[in-house]
């Protein structure tokens, strides 16, 4: 999805198997029609602000709440886009599915404090065992709490975890064509990397032929397999979408320049019925 590290002493380190090669995970993969070939970008294979507080400590939702506004970095030099890498990358994990045949991975956005994360629905939708690893190299277990399939975004919720630092959304219509922006994931499983660009266009629909999203952001910023999941961020450090999609040159799996992202307006209203869905 600061420049600080999460703080470890309130966290549960998890001791967990080595991790598999990147060869032996795989990038799970939805192609839709058209000139070029546009995948889904989560890894897989082988094989924003704060939330609702019922949901998180199980009282009434008082302050079931927007993303809350970030202070403008005005990023305008090489120096202050690193500052927003900076702050960024701590709310940003890798998303890990172990199944019994398969293992694959994927990119999510840090959402609440506990280990709440946000992710796409079709990173973890080959089921199997969830983990998270943290900016920090930590690891610990998850597990998918809600799931919305028509949106492609997903809730997993990481134990033993606290004082991680939640991302912050910007509001709906806050994005407009040629604004910088920076792509955060796991590419490849390539933890902690940062992408630049612009926003390409706004409002496009990708037709995976068995789904249909629409009302996307279009990046020139480097998306790959691996980065679904991961947040697509405005020079004021803000959340402004949800990486999702990349298009493909024929036979090729990397980027050429087209990637897209669920635009920050929708993520936050499905992040709602979500957490109210997970009770």
């Amino acid at each position: 999805m600061t420049a600080l590290p999460p703080s470890a002493a309130a966290a549960t380190t998890v001791d967990e198997p080595p991790p598999q090669p990147l060869s032996a995970r795989r990038w799970p993969r939805r192609v839709a029609g058209g000139a070029a070939v546009l995948a889904l970008v989560a890894g897989g294979g082988t094989a924003g602000g704060a939330l609702a507080d019922h949901y998180l400590t199980g009282t009434a939702p008082a302050a079931a709440s927007a993303p809350s506004a970030a202070t403008p970095i005005r990023a305008t030099t090489t120096d202050t886009l690193a500052t927003v890498a900076a702050t960024v990358s701590p709310s940003v994990v890798t998303v890990l599915v172990d199944g019994a045949r398969e293992s694959s991975l994927g990119s999510g956005v840090v959402l609440a404090a506990d280990g709440l994360v946000l992710t796409n629905h079709h990173v973890v939708t080959s089921g199997g065992t969830v983990s998270v690893r943290l900016a920090d190299g930590r690891t610990a277990p998850a597990r998918v709490v809600a799931s919305d399939t028509a949106h492609d975004l997903a809730l997993v919720q990481a134990t033993g975890l606290s004082g991680l630092t939640p991302a912050t959304f910007a509001p709906d219509g806050s994005v407009a064509v040629g604004d910088t922006v920076l792509a955060f994931g796991s590419p490849l499983g390539l933890a902690g990397t940062v992408t630049s660009g612009i926003v390409s266009a706004t409002d496009r629909t990708v037709d995976t032929g068995t789904e249909r999203l629409t009302g996307l952001l279009q990046t020139d910023a480097p998306i790959n397999e691996g980065n679904s999941g991961g947040a697509l961020v405005d020079t004021s450090g803000r959340v402004i979408g949800i990486n999702v999609a990349t298009a493909t040159a024929g036979d090729s799996t990397g980027s050429v320049g087209v990637g897209f992202a669920i635009p920050s307006g929708t993520v936050t209203t499905v992040v709602r019925q979500l957490t109210a869905r997970a009770g």
